[in-house]
């Protein structure tokens, strides 16, 4: 193919490869950007172009090969110029959660609770637990109002002993 039958050719393709170009890439900067990129390799290859076929067919998948090899082009550049952060696995804005202290304070809270009688702290760890004071009663053997009486005890010595240790603690908040 000569550049004169290449020229008589392209011409009436133009404005439905334009049109097909906005339709893969959405803007029109783009479109114009690959439609000159399709124009050129077609031009650069017009030799392979067999005589007696479709001619916009085979600009048309010039296009489309071109839109997606430059596609893959941006996903793989955008994945490789991304920042470091998001190209690893570690974790940059993320705080580490050291539990040490929670584990000491476990363990004071545990040394402060031993210092609560049994009759106290069985009925106090129930509630805790999650049970009715009716429950603790029926399970314990013992009037509803003595269990009330000891979970009270018990919760009022834990708050002592804690203002004592860590200083003033709103318990409304906890």
């Amino acid at each position: 193919m000569t550049e004169a039958e290449f020229s008589h050719e392209f011409k009436p393709i133009q404005r439905p490869l334009f049109a097909f170009a906005m339709k893969l890439t959405q803007n029109p900067e783009d479109a114009k950007d690959l439609c000159q990129e399709t124009m050129l390799r077609a031009f650069s290859n017009k030799e392979t172009f067999k005589l007696n076929t479709n001619f916009k067919a085979w600009v048309i998948t010039i296009m489309r090969n071109n839109f997606i090899n430059e596609y893959r082009k941006r996903r793989l550049r955008n994945r490789i110029e991304r920042k470091l952060e998001e190209n690893t696995n570690y974790p940059f804005n993320h705080t580490v959660h050291n539990e040490g202290g929670t584990h000491l304070m476990l363990e004071e809270f545990d040394q402060m609770f031993s210092t609560i009688t049994p009759d106290q702290r069985t009925p106090f760890e129930m509630f805790f637990e999650g049970y009715h004071y009716k429950e603790i009663s029926e399970i314990l053997g013992m009037p509803l109002g003595t269990v009330k009486s000891r979970i009270f005890f018990a919760r009022r010595k834990m708050k002592d002993l804690i203002r004592r240790y860590y200083g003033a603690v709103d318990f409304r908040r906890a």
